[in-house]
């Protein structure tokens, strides 16, 4: 997908000005033509032509993960009507030996393998076709020969609408709507949107480079809406450009975000080596343009994990899942740039980040999960939780996402740089990783990491400290210290609240229901409560409505003794409780707090988060 383009024989793959060139025309030994004739019902009917096909039996299968996917994904289960001809449409047997693969014998050197896809989940790992659109993610589409990794690749498209266009980051072939790729890791890393969507184009120049930024959207909005997002993204590419130092060599000088902001889509983000695909099912104006905190996660990782990327993912493995122990950088540093980089550009105010990093900070230190791992041990839980799939129901508090675990890491580290006696930035440890793995594309191991901070810091005793106490270990340094240093103040949000420790109750009915196991060493766990069980009350209070337990929490006192009365897995029960004090933690700006801070910590503000801003009208 990466490394794994360059040196490939028969052509050359990149020209001196960073793009892939020389199409492999109609040589290509692998050919896709993709129909949505019945679209409206969710199916395509694909047809997968194999040339010079080396004797004996084909055998053609399913990925089962995808690209920025770290779960299995069962994609065969949506294919059917599975037949197979040579090359003068004799029809072959086609056997199916295992759930996600198919064996085709008896032929000519040419196979035709023709199925329908159905497709009906509008995200970054499915795909989803209707009669407004064809959402392509490449393994949830496209079945694959094994033999036929590093062959080059053609796919035609058929558009339902004469009104459709194409997105894609794959390059243009001179037949109309068909496209090539390289080999079957950039194929599959290439997801597509064919629709009646609206395009806006800019170009960025870095470098002596000039690259072509593109917004496909597929929405139901109107042109300024499109515009306005548009010039949302403008602003944020150089803040990004200004972490890293230049931007990377674009594949073909475009970048693509694939935008699907419609009511029947699921919403997510998915990082490509050129693109992203970008979804949410509120437009652009019932979100608030809200969609801009993805783009800015997904535009990040072209740099961190597309070019700045964990040796364990490269190859990517379409059959398997692929762990890494380092996606508390690769998506937790990133989870903490996204909201950075877009404070930096001036599009939102210092008090609305302060108030998306007060969340992300108290989840992480306040819950629970950090007890049970360190970062690195949680990112090797991601095939268990990325979009996995499972019937039997798992401890909800052993897990903490590397997404925020690892964002608190970075706030961490960019606050310990930042008070060194000479002062560095996170964004400096980015270029360093940048120089060394990023532009030149080596993967990095764990330890590469480290390495990376001692010759940063110039200072091995600092980088092995954090790496075994914040990395491969659970601990979080104080934060307080730290935060002040910018003129900001973490305090308890409301200690004279009551807290019981339920993390989500449901109410059903009548019925309040704990949705979630409550936290260890909290009341509720303390008085042998579990996820399911039914409240009756606590003291005095009586549950029959969710506005019922809220006034409890207003009306009970930390320390009080009582009891709580609750029916779990058909008993009633009753057990001592002693509320205790809401844990929860905020940020604040000290001029908010009624303190003063000093020049020195305005100056440390300003050079960290930007410039304070008036709130614009988004």
């Amino acid at each position: 997908m990466r490394n794994s383009l360059i040196g490939l024989a028969g052509f050359a793959l990149f020209s001196a000005g960073g793009a892939m060139a020389q199409d492999p025309g109609a040589n290509a030994p692998v050919h896709y033509d993709v129909a949505f004739d019945n679209a409206r019902h969710h199916e395509a009917q694909i047809t997968a032509t194999y040339r010079k096909v080396p004797t004996g039996p084909l055998r053609v299968q399913m990925s089962r993960s995808s690209p920025g996917r770290y779960a299995i994904h069962e994609f065969a289960k949506n294919v059917y009507r599975v037949s197979a001809a040579d090359s003068a449409g004799r029809p072959l047997t086609v056997e199916r030996t295992d759930p996600y693969s198919w064996t085709i014998a008896g032929h000519d050197g040419t196979v035709q393998v023709t199925y329908t896809l159905y497709a009906d989940r509008g995200d970054g790992t499915y795909s989803q076709i209707d009669a407004t659109h064809a959402h392509l993610n490449m393994p949830a589409t496209f079945l694959w020969a094994s033999g036929y990794d590093d062959k080059p690749i053609r796919v035609r498209f058929k558009r339902a609408d004469p009104s459709w266009k194409v997105a894609t980051q794959l390059p243009a072939t001179s037949e109309a709507d068909t496209y090539w790729a390289p080999n079957l890791q950039y194929f599959m890393d290439s997801p597509t949107e064919i629709s009646d969507f609206a395009l806006r184009e800019w170009q960025v120049t870095d470098a002596g480079r000039t690259y072509t930024f593109r917004l496909a959207l597929h929405h139901p909005g109107t042109d300024e809406d499109a515009d306005k997002f548009a010039d949302k993204l403008k602003k944020i590419v150089p803040e990004h450009i200004k972490v890293f130092g230049d931007l990377p060599k674009f594949d073909h000088g475009t970048y693509t975000f694939i935008a699907d902001y419609m009511p029947q889509i699921t919403g997510d983000g998915m990082e490509h080596r050129n693109s992203t695909f970008i979804s949410n099912s509120q437009s652009l104006f019932r979100g608030n343009f809200v969609q801009l905190g993805t783009a800015s996660h997904e535009l990040f990782h072209a740099w961190n994990v597309e070019r700045l990327r964990p040796a364990e993912l490269e190859p990517f493995d379409f059959t398997k899942a692929n762990p890494t122990p380092s996606l508390w950088l690769a998506e937790g540093f990133t989870q903490y740039y996204g909201p950075l980089l877009i404070r930096r550009s001036g599009q939102s105010t210092i008090d609305e980040y302060l108030k998306g990093l007060t969340g992300t900070l108290n989840g992480v230190v306040t819950g629970p999960g950090r007890s049970y791992g360190s970062p690195q041990d949680m990112s090797l839980r991601a095939p268990f939780v990325d979009a996995a799939a499972a019937l039997d129901p798992t401890n909800a508090n052993i897990f903490t996402s590397y997404y925020p675990y690892g964002a608190v890491i970075g706030l961490a580290l960019d606050l310990q740089l930042r008070g060194r006696p000479t002062a560095l930035t996170l964004d400096d440890y980015m270029r360093q990783l940048w120089r060394t793995h990023g532009a030149p594309e080596i993967p990095y191991k764990p330890a590469d990491l480290r390495q990376a901070l001692a010759a940063l810091t110039g200072d091995a005793a600092f980088a092995d400290s954090f790496f075994k106490a914040s990395v491969e270990g659970s601990h979080l340094p104080d934060f307080e210290p730290l935060l002040a240093q910018a003129g900001l103040k973490l305090q308890r949000k409301a200690p004279k609240r009551a807290w019981l420790g339920a993390q989500r109750v449901r109410v059903n009915g009548s019925e309040v229901l704990l949705a979630e196991a409550p936290t260890p060493d909290s009341p509720l766990y303390a008085a042998g409560m579990e996820s399911g069980d039914r409240i009756l009350g606590v003291g005095r209070f009586e549950f029959a409505t969710e506005a019922d337990w809220q006034d409890a929490l207003e009306r009970l006192k930390p320390d009080e003794a009582t009891r709580v009365r609750f029916i779990q897995r058909g008993q009633t029960r009753e057990a001592p409780l002693k509320v205790a004090a809401d844990p929860s933690l905020e940020i604040v700006r000290f001029e908010a707090a009624k303190l003063k801070p000093t020049k020195a910590q305005l100056a440390f503000r300003e050079r960290w988060l930007g410039a304070d801003m008036t709130p614009t009208t988004k």
